[in-house]
């Protein structure tokens, strides 16, 4: 390298415009692809009963378009049915190998390119990019992917995305919102904060989340439990406690590069924890490859590509911060315990939050980490002291925030069969 910037200045010249004319290149190639996706999209019919789904712009089947998907397959005669996943070219051989019977299409491919524009239905759970044209006769079901706690859409004061200003985030969201025709709302509070924060005026589906019927079904089933256990960590002895903080915004470093920090020592939580007690870490995938769990690989899972439900269902009690799985994990009503580190900064600096933190959350909080592994070991040696301690916080925070239907994936489903 260090004989790289020794070269001579021609050199150099030479190699910086070749690198400028292929960024000029691709940057042609996106055009004209955006441009050929919005001519099919604003000049062909859709294909008739053809389904595309999509998890988080192409990742592994999961969350609620996943949840729709089994129900839909599992209860429909799909005979007459064209049905699509859309993944990234880097999870196909994955998700092909997990996912056998699922026909995967990947995403921004020739294929993908026809499928998406001509397709009668979109089930996603993120937004699309708004370059891309929906055609009008497209229905396009927007499942979203939690409940809100922290500020969103129009409602951040500061949109700390590199590259994305305040005004150009809020108008893009905007925009893409007018595309949803149906929006899944899983309670009355969500549904409020949608309206403003995204600014729809469409449909709602107040159902809640699909992806929970899963945790309705099996919550309680110890089989189950036991089953997941095996697969996932490989024993069914010991307890399990999941630790799932939220993305944060200020991860960020450079371009593509993103750290996480653990904001407790491995070795104190260990020491406080049975000998047959496990820690899973549910990271957010950007930041995996970031965390350094050396030394403790028998005592400590990194795993954020099994379906999260799965992990509610092995655990015994979860760690999280300001992470909307506190609403999905309170389906189960098992103990959380909340490790709000970086209170302050992250409510005034970074989001901001829409409920009463400190007052309203079904568990204890922890601001430093001194006080953190004081309330972990009182919930590793819990009795059921537990329970009438905040059985009353648990209870308000279920009737507020936690789900009004038992079936939401048949009710999506059935909405879909009326068109």
């Amino acid at each position: 390298m260090e004989g790289f910037f020794n070269c001579p200045p021609f050199f150099l010249k030479v190699c910086g415009g070749i690198i400028e004319e292929l960024t000029n290149i691709k940057k042609i190639i996106s055009y004209l692809y955006g441009k050929l996706f919005n001519f099919i999209a604003s000049y062909f019919s859709v294909k008739k009963n053809t389904i595309l789904f999509e998890n988080f712009n192409g990742k592994l089947p999961g969350d609620n378009p996943y949840a729709i998907y089994n129900e839909f397959i599992n209860n429909i005669d799909c005979n007459d049915w064209y049905v699509y996943w859309g993944i990234k070219k880097k999870y196909l051989s994955i998700a092909q190998e997990r996912f056998p019977e699922i026909n995967f299409v990947v995403r921004f491919s020739i294929k993908w390119l026809f499928l998406a524009p001509r397709s009668n239905f979109w089930v996603f759970n993120a937004r699309m990019p708004i370059w891309l044209k929906k055609n009008k006769q497209t229905v396009y079901f927007q499942t979203w992917h939690g409940t809100p706690l922290k500020k969103l859409g129009l409602d951040i004061q500061n949109v700390s995305i590199p590259g994305t200003t305040n005004e150009s985030y809020k108008e893009s969201f905007i925009k893409e919102s007018e595309r949803w025709d149906f929006l899944i709302a899983p309670n009355d509070y969500s549904k409020r904060i949608f309206i403003k924060a995204f600014q729809f005026k469409n449909e709602f589906l107040e159902i809640g989340y699909p992806r929970n019927d899963h945790l309705v079904k099996y919550g309680s089933n110890n089989e189950i439990k036991n089953i997941l256990k095996k697969k996932i960590l490989g024993r069914t002895n010991g307890r399990v406690i999941l630790y799932a903080p939220t993305w944060r915004d200020d991860y960020y470093i450079s371009k593509g590069n993103y750290k996480f920090k653990m904001p407790f020592q491995l070795n104190k939580v260990f020491d406080l924890m049975n000998e047959d007690d496990v820690l899973i870490l549910r990271p957010h995938y950007l930041v995996e490859d970031s965390i350094d769990i050396n030394g403790y690989e028998q005592k400590v899972f990194i795993n954020s590509s099994e379906d999260i439900n799965n992990l509610y269902l092995i655990s015994d009690f979860l760690i999280t911060d300001y992470s909307s799985v506190m609403f999905d994990f309170a389906e189960l009503r098992k103990p959380m315990l909340f490790y709000a580190y970086d209170l302050d900064h992250y409510e005034r600096e970074i989001r901001g939050f829409y409920i009463d933190y400190i007052n309203e959350l079904p568990g204890a909080i922890s601001t430093n980490e001194e006080d953190f592994y004081k309330q972990f070991k009182f919930m590793i040696n819990m009795t059921s002291n537990y329970s009438i301690i905040f059985s009353k916080k648990y209870s308000n925070f279920c009737d507020k925030y936690c789900r009004r239907m038992s079936k939401s994936s048949e009710a999506v489903v059935k909405k879909i069969m009326e068109f």
